[in-house]
């Protein structure tokens, strides 16, 4: 068996820290030694986020940015390469949610959840991968089960998740002759605002304690990162044990 990869002193950037899972995998680096630079819109999110690094001792730099456009990316990028120099794990992690029949949507729900979903994460990727450092450096992408396969009422969320995979599989064959990992993430129904808010669409009621905890996801992820290099985990699809009744 290879030697496990040490975290510890690594530079993680996550982009969508201020989201359920994007926070825990904050705390979860923060506690595996990494630096960590937290991007996010919610600028009480992250100070929170720094008050939970400095009880543990740890360092992370804030990027409060909206990312909505290229030129915002650009800057992101200039900003990290200045405070962080390097970046040894980046993790997208940001995203929107709506629901409907596709036959009551618009042509803008859709423009909103590519833009979030698909366009942004391939900016940011695309923007910062000279910013990764060389072989040895890991990518994750946080996609949805709706990633793998549509229902009805989800389509073009759906679609926009399935364009995620398609980004992420196509740069992993680019990526991979360097030395650098790509992982996507599928997480079924976790414990976090976003769910709360398909439960209300859906007419649901909202029990948070059946379902996956952000943390649940995060810990699996880390488990994932320090796979020795001989190995790559490509795509995780983890699920809430427990199902609602």
């Amino acid at each position: 068996m290879g030697e496990s990869v040490e975290l510890k002193d690594k530079t993680a950037l996550i982009v969508g820290a201020t989201g359920g899972i994007g926070g825990a995998l904050a705390c979860a680096l923060l506690a595996e030694g990494c630096v960590v630079g937290a991007c996010g819109r919610v600028e009480e999110k992250l100070a929170r986020l720094e008050g939970e690094a400095k009880a543990a001792a740890g360092t992370i730099e804030l990027f409060p940015a909206d990312l909505s456009t290229e030129e915002e990316v650009e800057a992101l990028a200039l900003e990290v390469e200045d405070r962080l120099g390097r970046i040894d794990v980046l993790i997208l992690a940001a995203g929107a949610y709506s629901a409907g029949p596709i036959s009551e949507s618009q042509s803008r729900d859709l423009d909103h959840l590519y833009r979030i979903n698909l366009r942004l994460p391939y900016l940011v990727s695309r923007t910062l991968l000279p910013l990764l450092n060389g072989e040895g450096a890991q990518i994750v992408f946080l996609n949805s089960s709706a990633g793998l396969g549509a229902r009805a009422g989800v389509g073009l969320y759906a679609a926009t998740k399935s364009g995620l995979k398609a980004l992420a599989d196509s740069l992993r064959d680019e990526l991979n002759p360097r030395g650098i990992r790509v992982l996507s993430v599928y997480p079924g129904r976790t414990a976090t605002t976003m769910q709360e808010l398909v439960h209300e669409l859906e007419g649901r009621p909202y029990q948070p304690e059946l379902l996956m905890q952000p943390g649940d996801v995060a810990g699996a992820i880390v488990g994932l990162l320090r796979l020795p290099w001989t190995a790559e985990a490509t795509d995780l699809q983890i699920r809430p044990m427990r199902k609602p009744s």
